[in-house]
């Protein structure tokens, strides 16, 4: 029997009237915010968690589990009442000492949060009673809500005090305030979540079983033929194949994410701007795009919706011309297959996470169109360990084909800042280390769009990487989910509006 029958009978079981199955590539390794790596871990976090203020339908900024807040004349602190109505999973109420140990957790060196970044603007946490905290800011804060959507675990679900590991139990067993439990991780690599009696309000679609189903073929497969509901994501070519058919919705969302290739900076010959400006002009993005989407060609760090993306800086266009006059004039020669300079060649290795949907397809097609313009390149796709270990760790890498999620904030300073806990090229320029200052401390909105105008420009033509794209998305429901809306950045925001039929 071939393995998509296999597939099919493994998964093609009835579905109850309201259990919603999606298809992940890989199932998440653990339910725990504070170390989320990856967007399927947020997915599953958006139905387990809350966080103090939560995206509406317009995208603007609402209270979740705050309920009200006052800020300081001067901006510095913010003391927010909390809901006094929310109890966690266990039954237990939910009170400011969970806020204030989540931020603790995040920010605590020793803890290693992925989310660290996202509370350091937070000097200090303070619960003032059991349902006030109040928070001291670093700087003064125009709108600090809008950095309080990371979700908060409870302090009573780990063990005593700091540091939170990664490896506490329970990462397999999360207790949150949101609208679904996890009741189970399965021996197949499902997870299987189930609606919380105690939430604050009906959550109309009963069970949701996330099933792992590495091939995005089958997926859209097993959505035809109703062994699941929904795909977070369609691959390309299936587009076509579930547009024409009447049992499938499909719900195009604007991904907050963008491809790139970053150079290590601290390797030579990478820490020759000529070079990696002559590397940008061989890379045709158009062209590395055609085969696993659409989406739209960036020239710097943020999607072209942003207020801050510059679109008077153009991308990098494919010009051998000039790309062989950069490396002439950095002391290159081209005489044979590839460029040299002495007895060094243009030769070099380039990483990618397999876990990223077409990323070895991307992979494969540049290495063919350096070669075609005198650039000899290895691959090396590695898995998320191995990823985690070479290239945050190590940094044993030449080059990196990867991609940046963000949430709507947009925040690229800890990539581009000198110190940035995510600059892992190296990058080092004390007017994109002014900029992004400015941008972080001022509490005018045009300054500081000014300033991230000027920093996609700087980043731009210093390039510690080549910005590639940022794709178009598809969402495929079957027809039985109505009142779909799918959150642009993240996917299950609003699933409590979802209907199941």
């Amino acid at each position: 029997m071939r393995p998509f029958l296999y597939c099919l009978l493994a998964l093609s079981l009835p579905a109850s009237a309201a259990n919603l199955r999606y298809a992940e590539d890989a199932a998440p390794p653990i339910v725990n915010p504070l170390f989320g790596a990856s967007m399927t871990e947020a997915r599953a976090n958006e139905l387990v968690f809350e966080g103090l203020y939560t995206d509406n339908k317009e995208l603007a900024t609402v209270p979740a589990l705050a309920a009200s807040a006052e800020m300081s004349s001067d901006k510095t602190e913010m003391t927010i009442s909390l809901r006094t109505d929310v109890s966690w999973h266990d039954g237990k109420p939910f009170t400011a000492a969970d806020v204030v140990f989540t931020i603790q957790a995040m920010q605590d060196r020793a803890t290693a949060s992925t989310e660290q970044g996202r509370a350091a603007w937070i000097q200090s946490a303070q619960a003032v009673d059991d349902h006030t905290v109040r928070l001291r800011f670093v700087r003064p804060e125009a709108r600090p809500e809008d950095k309080l959507l990371f979700k908060i675990v409870p302090a009573h679900g780990f063990a005593p005090g700091l540091p939170v590991k990664r490896s506490d139990p329970f990462r397999n067993a999360p207790i949150g305030t949101g609208p679904y439990t996890v009741e189970s991780f399965n021996e197949d690599n499902s997870v299987s979540f189930t609606a919380s009696p105690d939430y604050g309000r009906a959550v109309p679609v009963g069970q949701i079983t996330l099933r792992e189903v590495s091939d995005k073929n089958y997926q859209a497969k097993l959505l035809l033929y109703e062994s699941l509901e929904a795909l977070v994501r369609v691959f390309p070519r299936d587009l076509a194949m579930l547009q024409n058919n009447r049992k499938v919705e499909l719900y195009p969302y604007q991904t907050n994410s963008w491809w790139y290739v970053g150079f290590n900076m601290k390797r030579t010959p990478f820490d020759q701007v000529a070079v990696r400006q002559a590397l940008s002009h061989m890379v045709s993005a158009d062209e590395l795009l055609g085969p696993v989407g659409t989406g739209d060609v960036l020239s710097g760090p943020f999607v072209k919706s942003s207020p801050f993306y510059n679109h008077d800086v153009a991308p990098w266009s494919p010009d051998l011309d000039a790309a062989a006059a950069l490396l002439e004039g950095a002391g290159w020669t081209r005489a044979g297959p590839l460029w040299t300079k002495g007895t060094q060649q243009l030769k070099f290795k380039v990483v990618a996470p397999k876990s990223i949907d077409s990323i070895q397809e991307v992979a494969v097609n540049l290495q063919s169109m350096l070669k075609a313009a005198g650039v000899e390149v290895d691959l090396d796709f590695l898995d998320e360990p191995s990823w985690k270990a070479r290239v945050w760790g190590d940094r044993d890498f030449d080059l990196v084909l990867s991609q940046w999620t963000f949430d709507r904030n947009e925040d690229v300073r800890e990539q581009f800042y000198s110190t940035g806990s995510r600059n892992f090229s190296g990058y080092v320029s004390p007017e994109v280390d002014r900029l992004l200052d400015t941008s972080r401390d001022t509490l005018d909105p045009f300054v500081r769009k000014n300033s991230l105008r000027q920093v996609h420009a700087r980043v731009h033509d210093d390039a510690p990487m080549i910005f590639l794209w940022t794709l178009d998305s598809y969402a495929a429901l079957s027809v039985r989910i109505r009142s779909v809306v799918v959150h642009p950045f993240y996917f299950f925001t609003w699933i409590t509006d979802w209907q199941m039929k």
